[in-house]
């Protein structure tokens, strides 16, 4: 399964869930309707999984999803290779890498758009050859902070391609985020945990939920 630009039944609002690393875990966000799973490869990551039990998670949910690696300012080498044992779909480049970098992923390199002040077309220039993007703030640290911010200023991005809604969203807040920009997906991970890197299935039975409410 290349993409899944249309997976998550009753829905027009694609889910993402990163930070998976069980197949359970893995199995429960599929099940809710999940269009991709992220697995991390990033060392720095409390999130972070080895390649074989990314080969595991992928193989569990294989043709049911797409499955997305997240890497921070590896080496392209590195990244090839797990995702070439992973079989991952989609690779997340969520550091600084260049347009240049990811440019001979082609249609498989989703680029994380991290700003700082205004949020506009200009934060996707230079990456025309990525499939999509993820957009958060920039914070003081790669992955995600757990921080709410203003979703509603994603109002202002092109629609020619994919983007996914990031940052600090939970089952409490993400229906006012959905209405608020109206996103081509979203991008859940500590707001669906009990602890990093375990998904919680009540917390993901409800984002589910309200994703829909506000969608529906």
């Amino acid at each position: 399964m290349v993409l899944a630009y249309t997976r998550g039944p009753m829905t027009n609002v694609r889910i993402k869930v990163c930070g998976v690393t069980s197949i359970e875990d893995a199995q429960a966000a599929v099940d809710l309707g999940a269009a991709f799973i992220g697995l991390n490869f990033w060392s720095r990551s409390p999130r972070r999984i080895d390649p074989m039990r990314g080969r595991a998670i992928a193989r569990a949910v294989r043709g049911r999803t797409s499955v997305v690696g997240v890497f921070v300012n590896q080496a392209m080498a590195e990244v090839e290779a797990i995702a070439d044992r992973v079989e991952l779909d989609l690779v997340q480049f969520h550091g600084d890498e260049t347009a240049a970098e990811i440019a001979p992923w082609g249609e498989r390199a989703l680029k994380a758009v991290r700003f700082s002040g205004e949020l506009d077309s200009d934060a996707l220039d230079g990456y025309e050859s990525a499939w999509g993007f993820v957009v958060e703030p920039r914070r003081e640290s790669f992955g995600g902070t757990g921080r709410a911010w203003d979703y509603s200023a994603a109002k202002r991005l092109p629609r020619d391609r994919p983007f996914l809604l990031a940052g600090g969203l939970e089952p409490a807040n993400v229906a006012a985020a959905v209405m608020a920009c109206s996103p081509w997906g979203v991008d859940v991970c500590s707001g669906v945990e009990s602890a990093p890197g375990v998904k919680d299935t009540e917390a993901l039975w409800r984002f589910f939920e309200e994703v829909r409410r506000a969608a529906g």
